[in-house]
């Protein structure tokens, strides 16, 4: 079993910028596929980002291309999304999953049933 906790979510501005963490309770260099999804109230949970470890490949959701990126740091296990230039529709809970199995794939990185692991999510709400 593997426990995700995300944190970093907050409220902010149009414009601004967060970090998201999703700490890991075991050694984050053992998972293939490290992601990051979102869902907003009445919407389908949707992919956000994603990186594989093997060759340290990322992806994200065109929506976010250009203002999100997707870190790791195996010292400490965590797994980051940096979120900026953040817009009223990147409001969302935002959850991180792992998949110890599959390495990404642009095919297939954004299906949340790739993934075998979730954390509990963290709110992020931008205003206009």
């Amino acid at each position: 079993q593997v426990q995700l906790v995300e944190s970093g979510g907050g409220s902010v501005q149009a414009g601004g910028s967060l970090r998201l963490s999703c700490a890991a309770s075991k050694n984050t260099h053992l998972f293939t596929c490290m992601a990051w999804f979102r869902q907003a109230p009445g919407k389908e949970r949707e992919g956000v980002a994603a990186l594989s470890t093997g060759d340290g490949s990322t992806y994200f959701a065109d929506s976010v291309k250009g203002r999100f990126t997707i870190s790791q740091d195996n010292d400490v296990n965590t797994v980051y999304l940096h979120l900026s230039r953040l817009k009223p529709e990147d409001t969302a809970i935002y959850y991180c999953g792992v998949e110890e199995r599959t390495y990404c794939h642009s095919v297939y990185w954004f299906r949340h049933t790739l993934y075998d692991y979730w954390g509990q999510g963290t709110q992020v709400t931008v205003s206009s």
